[in-house]
């Protein structure tokens, strides 16, 4: 596996738990009962848990553009430290937002936004050109 699609199924299997801690808060706040079921009225959740689950909902929603670019990038055989680097910015970028909107960073949250973006374009541009 190259290091592109390393990339990748690291940072879908973090996508896939980011959800864990704002159910968590969900089942502490509302309890089990209300949790597993549909509540007229539930409590707010914690500012952090409704700013982690907007976070989560962003991180699946870029993981398919990032996931569809990595997989045509394979399909094609292109591969190179740009693709890489893109690949690893991408990455690191995912996490530094997931953290940062969570903890209410404005500008920490937007400037990995920027950079996870910046790494789909370059992607997206390799991609292009060959």
């Amino acid at each position: 596996m190259n290091t592109e699609l390393t990339y990748l199924a690291w940072i879908t299997a973090i996508t896939a738990v980011m959800w864990v801690p704002y159910i968590l808060d969900r089942a502490a706040v509302w309890g089990i009962t209300d949790t597993v079921g549909y509540p007229d009225n539930p409590k707010p959740q914690s500012a952090w848990a409704r700013r982690m689950k907007a976070a989560h909902a962003n991180a699946v929603e870029n993981l398919v553009i990032f996931a569809a670019l990595v997989l045509v990038a394979h399909a094609a055989n292109i591969s190179n430290p740009a693709t890489v680097f893109a690949c690893a910015l991408y990455f690191w970028a995912r996490i530094v937002h997931w953290f940062a909107y969570t903890a209410a960073v404005p500008w920490a949250r937007t400037l990995a936004f920027t950079g996870g973006f910046i790494a789909q374009m370059i992607l997206a541009w390799q991609l292009v050109i060959h």
